[in-house]
């Protein structure tokens, strides 16, 4: 951490949620103010938004008690969902078919949030570069080249068509 951009770090871990339902709320909040992100957590209607909302406002603790931060000026800095350890989800049988037992698991996720007075930067779009308009024109070139092109027929396609089609006569009463 610099001096210059104080950031305050809060960090969760072994949470009872699959990463991938945390991420989903995660991909919400990121690169907005702590104030909008907290509204979007409050309202929303998943069960993933809890742990996150309250990991949020211990960043926003954190950065006032031991950074002097001005907690209306937050934005969320960066904030990350990891899976946690891959052997130790919790395990619970689930009854299968024919007697058979099969493992539910449920996962465990590790969740850091930095907060941070400076807004981050808005990542660039890629894909505008003359570089991709380039090659998206060759690729197109390339393609109409090919369809253009006749294919030979393989020997038993050949073999097919210079044979003359048999007919059967026509049944006698």
């Amino acid at each position: 951490m610099t001096d210059r951009h104080p950031q305050a770090v809060a960090h969760l871990r072994f949470v009872r949620t699959a990463p991938r339902k945390l991420r989903r709320v995660a991909d919400a909040i990121r690169g907005k103010s702590v104030r909008e992100a907290l509204v979007l957590l409050k309202f929303a209607e998943v069960y993933a938004a809890e742990p996150i909302e309250k990991l949020v406002r211990s960043a926003v603790a954190n950065a006032g008690n031991n950074h002097d931060m001005n907690a209306d000026e937050l934005y969320i800095a960066r904030i990350t969902v990891d899976g946690g350890p891959g052997g130790r989800f919790t395990k619970r049988l689930d009854p299968r078919a024919q007697g058979r037992a099969a493992f539910k698991r449920k996962r465990l996720s590790h969740v850091t949030v930095v907060v941070s007075e400076t807004a981050p930067a808005k990542p660039r779009k890629r894909g505008s570069g003359a570089s991709v308009q380039a090659a998206r024109a060759t690729r197109r070139a390339t393609a109409a080249e090919a369809s253009t092109r006749t294919r030979r027929k393989k020997g038993s396609a050949r073999k097919r068509a210079a044979k003359p089609a048999a007919t059967k006569a026509p049944a006698e009463a």
